[in-house]
């Protein structure tokens, strides 16, 4: 039977998973912040522009707390899909590869789990699942295709950025972008 070196105390084992815990839901939960503002800020851009359009036209129309809304439950779905490694194929083509087919597979997960949320919060509402699923984007089809771009052209950046980071480190990563760069 193999032997495995044990911590001396119990409590050292304990203080080293509690430590390890600690840090992984840290991290976990400054990458849902940090995604979570992501699609804030994106989400009430198009939702700010669509109520100035709307406005154009005589229609009132300023639902913003719906974008942190809508931002945070996105955020969770796709941490999660990056548990379960969606759309981790291609990972050693050339980057745009993989960004765009993550940017795909992203897009399909969030659209099946929008469509999964719009039927649940309808069945609570009492309203039929034709009637949850028609208010997606409007209902029609225009706004349904114009919000699947969007929502792409959302998701490119941010699978950009991570496949960058696989490759050069997010610490390396974060440096790059947001620290002074010094002359040589």
């Amino acid at each position: 039977m193999a032997q495995y070196p044990q911590p001396d105390t119990p409590t050292e084992s304990g203080i080293k998973s509690n430590a390890s815990f600690r840090e992984k839901a840290g991290e976990e939960l400054r990458e849902f912040i940090i995604l979570t503002a992501y699609l804030y800020v994106c989400f009430a851009a198009v939702i700010y522009f669509k109520a100035a359009v709307l406005q154009a036209h005589g229609i009132a129309y300023a639902p913003l707390g719906l974008a942190i809304v809508k931002a945070a439950i996105c955020a969770k779905f796709m941490l999660m899909g990056r548990v379960f490694h969606i759309g981790e194929r291609f990972r050693n083509l050339p980057l745009i590869v993989p960004t765009l087919h993550r940017s795909f597979v992203f897009l399909l997960l969030l659209a099946v789990l929008t469509f999964i949320e719009e039927i649940v919060v309808g069945a609570i509402r009492g309203r039929t699942v034709l009637d949850s699923i028609s208010g997606i984007a409007d209902g029609t089809l225009p706004q349904i295709v114009a919000t699947i771009l969007i929502m792409f052209l959302i998701l490119v950046p941010y699978f950009a950025f991570r496949a960058l980071g696989e490759i050069v480190g997010d610490k390396t990563l974060v440096q790059l972008f947001f620290e002074r760069r010094h002359k040589a």
